[in-house]
């Protein structure tokens, strides 16, 4: 059976536990979210050198992984054998563990990291265990449900962030979970209960400019402020670090798909629910639909493609930089 990972955490704080755990998709925050908590909770922290045993898919075969999980455990009430990177075995080693699933050890949890991407399932071993134990998917988080996410998240942490701050947050770190939640878990002992992550606290630190980052400048470009927009600019390139072109490429391409949607919305009071985007964030779309007719769009798309083949060395040449490329798509895009 497939469940969330609160879902996953909450019947395992019963003590009930299945044979096998299944943790896969290519949201890697998740899987190690609730491996950390069966890593930190299912044995006695006494007893983990006798009866916890912590594995990687690139350094075991399976018949060993198998083996390890039919030992009973000496002193604990459970055996947990936990394989990280999982994906790295071999498919055709998993046979084993199939059958070893047809009689699994009552007394011993395995489990399975599997991460990057999922499972087939279609497969004998994902059958196998999908009948035995519990399979956790965690799926990726779209570009523009990361805001929301940021909400949510910090909401639950038991403070505040505004939709403005969350988008900054989100054009700059893009949409890796852990990469996001580290920043964040940066700010929380900096802030009483229930305080407001701001952008200015962001700003000075995780060293974001509230001024200077890729969703300004996508307003920027929606303005067609050439001023502004070579201001972004410059101060992006001076910081390619932490502000990777293909990070850029991503959501000025994520932009430009919204405002085609909502030249195509007829009841423009549905936009936001057509672009799933907070109200608050509308105005942006609809400037930018002002500025850039369905035949311009599709120009921009073009010209982001374009970049980002080059960005890869794909018809460019060496001597180009990041920074070139990126001057270069602004300059196309805006006139």
């Amino acid at each position: 059976m497939a469940l969330s990972d609160k879902q996953v955490i909450e019947e395992l704080k019963t003590g009930k536990y299945k044979p096998v755990y299944l943790l896969t998709g290519e949201e890697n925050y998740y899987i190690d979210v609730v491996s950390d908590w069966m890593e930190n909770h299912i044995v006695d922290e006494t007893l983990r050198d006798f009866d916890q045993t912590v594995v990687y898919g690139r350094d075991v075969d399976m018949q060993t992984v198998v083996s390890t999980t039919k030992r009973y455990p000496m002193m604990s009430p459970v055996h947990l054998v936990m394989v990280k990177e999982a994906q790295a075995i071999p498919m055709q080693q998993w046979e084993a563990l199939v059958n070893y699933l047809k009689q699994p050890s009552p007394q011993s949890v395995l489990v399975l990291c599997y991460r990057h991407k999922k499972m087939d399932k279609r497969t004998a071993v994902y059958k196998a265990i999908a009948n035995s134990g519990v399979v956790f998917e965690s799926a990726k988080i779209y570009d523009d449900k990361l805001p929301d996410w940021i909400m949510s998240h910090v909401q639950a942490h038991g403070y505040t962030i505004g939709q403005a701050a969350a988008a900054m947050l989100a054009g700059h770190l893009g949409n890796d979970l852990g990469k996001v939640a580290g920043e964040l878990n940066k700010l929380y002992p900096l802030l009483s209960k229930g305080e407001a992550i701001d952008e200015k606290l962001i700003e000075e630190q995780i060293g974001i400019s509230k001024e200077y980052n890729v969703f300004e400048l996508q307003k920027a470009i929606g303005r067609r402020d050439v001023m502004a927009c070579n201001r972004i600019v410059n101060y992006v390139i001076s910081n390619p670090k932490e502000n990777p072109i293909q990070v850029i490429i991503a959501t000025l391409y994520g932009f430009f798909v919204k405002v085609m949607i909502y030249h195509q919305v007829e009841n423009k009071s549905e936009a936001a629910s057509a672009l799933g985007v907070k109200p608050f964030f509308v105005q942006d779309y609809a400037t930018a639909a002002r500025n850039y007719p369905l035949g311009k769009l599709a120009t921009c798309i073009g010209y982001l493609h374009e970049t980002d083949l080059r960005s890869k060395g794909v018809r460019a040449s060496k001597d180009v930089t990041d920074g070139q490329l990126l001057k270069e798509l602004v300059f196309k895009i805006i006139h």
